[in-house]
């Protein structure tokens, strides 16, 4: 390599920089984990996500098997292809977990989220959230003289893109419920 090369910048790679660059692209998984319904499972999910500093986007659990004593956790995390495996690497070590799925990589999968939304405002800021509560097939399902609750379904794309073009027009609270989703198909 000569001075030229220096002061132009070289086609090598600098040996200061030797990471490769897809492996720091981060991906959005959502897991579906199957596990006994027992108290303290739940808590053994989320300590094994918050000792190793993995984040959790969205989380919703319910029993899906009364008689077998079993509950559904669906996850949706974040983070590197080898984070994400070793998040279910780790999870399926664990005592009360039977399954764990990859909804992401196992094929296409059903997502859906519901949320309330209350806006507040007057006027034609109050008209506006109604025309658009009708173009994203919202529901009111509470009422006053100053505010609108709405009840909104779908993907979570969907939900944050209302939650966007209500913030102007008197967006004063939401609440989610998180992410449900089954794989789709047989």
């Amino acid at each position: 390599m000569t001075d030229l090369d220096i002061q132009k910048g070289s086609n090598k790679k600098s040996a200061y920089n030797l990471r490769d660059p897809l492996s720091e692209i981060t991906e959005s998984h959502t897991l579906a984990v199957i596990v006994d319904n027992e108290s303290g499972v739940l808590a053994r999910v989320i300590g094994l996500f918050s000792g190793r500093g993995y984040n959790i986007d969205s989380l919703t659990v319910a029993e899906v098997d009364h008689s077998g004593k079993l509950s559904r956790i669906t996850i949706v995390t974040t983070g590197t292809p080898a984070v994400i495996e070793q998040i279910k690497a780790q999870l399926e070590r664990m005592v009360p977990v039977h399954a764990v799925h990859d909804l992401t990589v196992e094929g296409k999968s059903v997502e859906r989220e519901l949320a309330l939304l209350k806006v507040k405002g007057k006027g034609e800021k109050r008209v506006e959230a109604l025309r658009l509560a009708d173009v994203f097939r919202a529901n009111v399902v509470d009422s006053t003289l100053k505010s609108f609750t709405f009840e909104i379904k779908g993907t979570p794309e969907k939900i944050d893109a209302f939650c966007e073009l209500m913030r102007p027009l008197g967006l004063s609270e939401v609440a989610r419920t998180g992410v449900a989703a089954l794989s789709r198909g047989d």
